[in-house]
């Protein structure tokens, strides 16, 4: 009862993916969920509950390079953190694969190029029914077709400010939305334009997560198992170290081990190169599948950061998280490194406001600022750094981290808050421009990334270009570990398109 053909330990966007990709298969197939099913409950759209009191993100505590307790912006429920994504779902460009020279450093060449994702993005965007537009974005990747489901529109104050930008000379794109939303025919859209998507679990099952697209279809087929609050401790193996033959999990107060002839951890960046560290045995002293010395090493998280303006327009919008831009994504005139990426956020309001405002703030003042304001998410790349790492001490997470390439971060916030004032977004309400700044602190790691490698070479990676440890044969990492940059957009389609790529090798090494 206890012997499966594959184990795939996480349902986030790679998990989850793994899951669609192989439940045709016809292989016997285990999963291994830490959390259970999120509920759907009233809480899902309280911004008080999901962001003042943290009711969705794990309880437990990190450490810092200081031994400083944090609580981490991480959630255990089947779908992972894709419950909680703002559904941007956007490419690496074909230049992020190349070795790239920032203003802090270099960020390395990838093993595998843009074309050999390509094929995968595109499944990937129709999997998740991604909403977008191609032929505006200055840095979009060649695409073998257009998108099968259109961009999603602006709403009026949002579609002004695009067209401010364009009169400025830039060039605002359409971003790649994973929602059910179908505004040609409202009887076949779940979505409905809420001013609680992102961020949010979605009440309404409306948006495109792992759960949803690819863990709930596949549950009646029979050679699917899915345990939830089940959590993997420990993988164990032959007396050789070359193979994994027992996953210790707690499950129901009691310790079961499970076997398979493969088993995929799928457990996000900072949980995956834990529980392989945690799985250290006489052959694998540092680590399992960690002769490398990297597991763990080469932890990226991105420069992320807020920037709220407040404008003399009201801005009624609901679903304002509809355009980006990536003029600034490789530099500009005078600066010739990149920059970064910047998107619409969702919308901000009073309790939101009440989080970074003075405690004596009047709640009718916040709450006249959020509906003046306009919301923008800034990310710029951090580098691997052989020193930011995820380690353990005991039961223990520490984060190593120190951040880097912040200049170029700095550069690209500066340069936006000059744009918004040009097009009056600081023509504020009273007289003082007022844009609220705040760079994402340690705890924000839902763009984990790297601490797992993938490459060519066993001495400078620890996974192969399939995503197999090159310690342990039948132990694959299929989540945001394996890569060897951040670029500077959003993981998620990359790891999901990597997920649909290493379930074709598992498929054809199983036949």
């Amino acid at each position: 009862m206890n012997d499966y053909d594959i184990i795939i330990i996480g349902t986030g966007a790679g998990g989850g993916t793994l899951v669609h990709r192989l439940a045709d298969s016809g292989k016997k197939i285990l999963i291994l969920e830490r959390g259970s099913f999120l509920p759907r409950e009233k809480e899902n759209w309280d911004t008080v509950e999901v962001f003042q009191k943290d009711r969705y993100h794990t309880k437990e505590s990190w450490y810092d390079h200081k031994g400083k307790a944090f609580q981490p912006g991480t959630s255990y429920y089947v779908g992972g953190n894709t419950k909680f994504y703002g559904g941007v779902l956007l490419r690496l460009r074909e230049r992020d694969f190349e070795q790239v020279e920032h203003i802090g450093g270099i960020s390395p060449e990838w093993g595998l190029k843009y074309a050999d994702f390509e094929p995968y993005y595109q499944e990937a965007e129709n999997l998740y029914q991604v909403h977008g537009s191609q032929g505006i974005d200055p840095t979009e990747p060649q695409r073998s077709s257009e998108y099968t489901f259109p961009a999603i529109s602006h709403e009026p104050r949002i579609q002004e400010i695009h067209n401010e930008l364009q009169d400025k000379g830039l060039k605002p794109f359409n971003l790649p939305l994973a929602i059910r939303l179908n505004e040609v025919d409202q009887l076949m859209s779940s979505c409905i334009r809420c001013d609680t998507c992102d961020g949010f679990p979605c009440l309404v099952h409306a948006k495109s997560d792992a759960d949803i697209s690819c863990i709930r279809p596949n549950l009646t087929t029979e050679n699917i198992t899915l345990l939830t609050e089940a959590k993997v401790t420990k993988l164990h193996t032959n007396e050789a170290g070359n193979e994994v033959t027992g996953v210790e999990t707690e499950l129901n107060g009691e310790t079961k081990i499970f076997s398979a002839k493969i088993v995929v951890v799928a457990c996000g960046a900072v949980n995956s190169a834990v529980l392989l560290l945690k799985s250290a045995n006489d052959q694998h002293p540092q680590g399992l599948a960690n002769s490398s010395d990297l597991v763990g090493r080469n932890f990226m998280k991105h420069q992320n950061g807020a920037i709220v303006g407040i404008s003399s327009k009201p801005n009624p919008s609901k679903f304002q998280k509809t355009f980006g831009i990536n003029d600034f994504y490789w530099g500009e005139e005078g600066f010739e490194h990149p920059m970064g990426h910047i998107q619409l956020l969702g919308k901000v309001n009073q309790d939101m406001m009440a989080m970074d405002a003075p405690k004596f703030a009047p709640g009718k003042f916040l709450d006249e600022m959020a509906s003046h304001s306009v919301d923008w998410w800034l990310t710029a790349e951090d580098l691997p750094d052989h020193n930011n790492r995820v380690r353990v001490e005991g039961d223990k997470i520490y984060l190593d981290y120190t951040d880097n390439n912040t200049q170029a971060f700095d550069r690209l916030m500066n340069r936006w808050v000059s744009i918004l004032k040009s097009i009056d977004c600081g023509n504020t309400i009273i007289p003082l421009s007022l844009y609220f700044r705040k760079r994402l602190p340690l705890q924000g790691v839902a763009h984990q990334v790297g601490t797992c490698r993938f490459g060519e070479d066993p001495k400078t990676s620890v996974l192969d270009l399939n995503c197999r440890t090159h310690d342990v044969n039948n132990l694959y990492v299929v989540d945001g570990s394996f890569f060897p940059s951040s670029a500077a957009v959003n993981p998620s389609l990359t790891i999901i398109a990597n997920a649909l790529r290493v379930g074709d090798h598992i498929r054809e090494r199983l036949s």
